[in-house]
């Protein structure tokens, strides 16, 4: 019994050390495989080695990490100054800052893009109407109106007694064009599980519309709320390459995919020519400088080198007799807004850092990633690219990047269209901005979409802020988008969580 229970140890011994009870040579002990260490992608750095590590209130509003050129900086701060400060009316004491109005929509940048982010729709009952603003164009026009939008030479036809926005404030003096106030409608939105998400539909009401100047509007004015959309990454977006966008193109759906992004091209101001459209909400703008010498004009009724009048129409006779800040004396500005303070607001646009991500790797966000992927988002945010050299910003060249955009236009449907003053949608056969139609607007990027709230509490989603959560946003998707989204309302509980907490670690 001893004698065979010695033979048993012994025989384990042997195998645990790798040996064989066949055999009294012990072999040494294989060493593993050597395991691929993980790939390393940067997905953390969503711009690159421009990304801040900046998580507080104040993520949005850091310049690009790798930025260490010191009059770059002061350019930078310099812009920093004049986006955050208020411009006031002509003819005051604080000369290189006047010139604001007559009419407009709010005194600073910063009242709108707050911190640097997006804006927010209204409560219904509030008048909170300061970083949400309504564009407005015609639909009934000529023949030839309509071919120079497709021939990207107008952007639209204007509404005859308002213009082309819509402008709620004015100067002392001069009385604001119109009034604003909201109410929505609540929609419920069921889960296959169950589970149920309350929508809210917004009905516009412009009230007051000051019928002694005039303003009456055009019965076929369509109208399109618009909240200041997030300054970050705006200059990575400029180097994205112009191949790499229309690449994405698939205007017929040739493809049979139901996605058929479009990209659109418009009218370069600055440089007299047609150029593909990047920014703005249906992409209208072509380059940072014409946004923001547009939202100068447009937004606060200051003049600049690319816009050298007022957008005061010939009947609004107090607007046009309000002092303007041309031709300063004292500091030989030739424009409300001088070349130095335009070019530095462009270069701050364009080095606003997106923040870091802090849970890429963790499973809980690839298992959302990959949620995301397997529902189609991606077909319209694109993951990411890798920007151009630009002797002009060296700091954005050349930088893996991962904004989830395609940067072209879609078909969101009927319910996110612009809208008549009765609140009915425009159609897709509606030109409103150069190309885009009243149903289409340009894949917003989602990076810094987590941050979003931490920035600002009250900021909302999508392009007229009707969405209070991400997922609400993800509800209104229709269109192009509808497949994908009937592809959510059957994820469970546990898929909705994951797909969300992907989301908001962008």
């Amino acid at each position: 019994m001893f004698k065979q229970l010695s033979i048993l140890t012994l025989a384990l011994l042997l195998a645990s050390c790798g040996g064989s009870s066949s055999s009294n040579t012990s072999e040494p002990t294989p060493n593993p495989e050597p395991q691929p260490e993980p790939e390393i992608t940067n997905e953390h750095l969503s711009g690159g080695e421009t990304s801040t590590a900046d998580v507080s209130a104040d993520a949005f509003s850091s310049r690009s990490d790798n930025m260490t050129d010191t009059s770059r900086i002061a350019t930078f701060e310099l812009g920093d100054d004049f986006f955050q400060n208020p411009w006031v009316a002509g003819s005051a004491s604080t000369s290189s800052r006047d010139g604001l109005g007559g009419l407009f929509n709010n005194n600073a940048c910063q009242d709108c893009h707050i911190r640097d982010g997006r804006g927010h729709a209204p409560d219904e009952g509030s008048d909170d109407f300061n970083s949400i603003l309504f564009r407005a164009a015609r639909t009934h026009i000529t023949q030839a109106q309509q071919q120079d939008m497709l021939n990207s030479l107008v952007a639209n036809v204007p509404d005859t007694t308002v213009g082309g926005q819509l402008q709620q404030e004015a100067v002392a003096g001069v009385m604001p064009e119109v009034e604003l106030a909201v109410t929505y409608e609540e929609r419920v939105v069921t889960f296959k599980d169950g589970y149920q998400v309350t929508l809210r539909d917004p009905n516009w009401h412009f009230t007051n519309l000051r019928a002694e100047q005039g303003y009456y509007l055009d019965d076929d004015t369509l109208f399109s709320a618009r909240v200041a959309p997030p300054m970050i990454g705006l200059g990575l977006l400029a180097l994205v390459a112009e191949s790499e966008i229309l690449a994405k193109q698939d205007i017929d759906d040739a493809n049979g995919d139901g996605i058929s992004g479009k990209a659109n091209y418009v009218w370069s101001v600055n440089n007299q020519d047609v150029a593909l459209g990047r920014f703005g909400w249906k992409a209208g703008q072509p380059s940072l400088l014409e946004q923001s010498a547009g939202a100068f004009l447009n937004d606060m009724g200051l003049t600049s080198r690319l816009h050298q009048t007022e957008s005061c129409l010939s009947h609004q006779t107090d607007c046009q007799q309000t002092p303007n800040g041309n031709g300063d004396s004292v500091n030989h500005y030739d424009y409300e807004v001088p070349d130095k303070i335009l070019d530095a607001i462009a270069l701050y646009s364009a080095h606003l850092s997106v923040p870091q991500r802090q849970n890429a790797y963790d499973d809980d966000v690839k298992r959302g990633k990959a949620i995301f992927m397997e529902l189609g988002c991606q077909q319209c945010h694109t993951e990411s690219y890798t920007t151009q050299y630009s002797a002009e910003h060296p700091e954005l060249s050349e930088q893996k990047i991962f904004p989830y955009t395609d940067m072209l236009l879609h078909d969101m449907g009927e319910d996110l269209a612009d809208f008549t003053r009765e609140n009915t949608p425009g159609s897709s056969d509606d030109l409103y901005e150069f190309m885009a139609t009243a149903t289409e607007w340009r894949t917003p990027p989602l990076w810094g979409l987590g941050k979003t709230k931490t920035v600002d509490p009250d900021a909302t989603f999508l392009h007229d802020g009707r969405a209070r959560t991400i997922m609400e946003a993800v509800l209104w998707h229709a269109g192009e988008a509808e497949a994908t989204k009937q592809k959510v309302l059957e994820l469970t509980a546990n898929e909705r969580e994951d797909l969300l907490t992907f989301l908001n670690d962008l």
